[in-house]
């Protein structure tokens, strides 16, 4: 009787395994938490984050800090910069980031 348990035990034990390790190896989630990481360490916040988050998932900034993601930290800083010495908020901020991150 306990060697049946003992070998049942084995057996969740190596069904498991894989799907556990699977779950600490998930390429976005290591991601999502660098670009959060990275989001928060810029202080984003609101509009600015989500538009940092979206352009960091989608592989267009880089999670690790490279001069990819420089550069576009830098335009966003700018952008935003601009946007506060204009005191512009709500829509009329959301239409201005939006066209200063084009580049427009």
């Amino acid at each position: 009787m306990r060697v049946i348990l003992a070998f049942a035990a084995v057996a969740v034990m190596a069904l498991t395994a894989p799907a556990l390790a699977q779950q600490s190896a998930n390429p976005q989630q290591e991601r999502m938490k660098a670009c959060s990481t990275q989001a928060g360490t810029q202080h984003l916040t609101g509009d600015a984050r989500k538009t940092f988050m979206s352009s960091c998932l989608a592989g267009k900034t880089s999670g690790s800090g490279s001069t990819t993601g420089n550069s576009q930290q830098q335009l966003m800083k700018s952008c935003n910069a601009q946007a506060g010495t204009q005191h512009l908020a709500g829509d009329a901020r959301k239409a201005f980031m939006s066209t200063c991150l084009k580049g427009q």
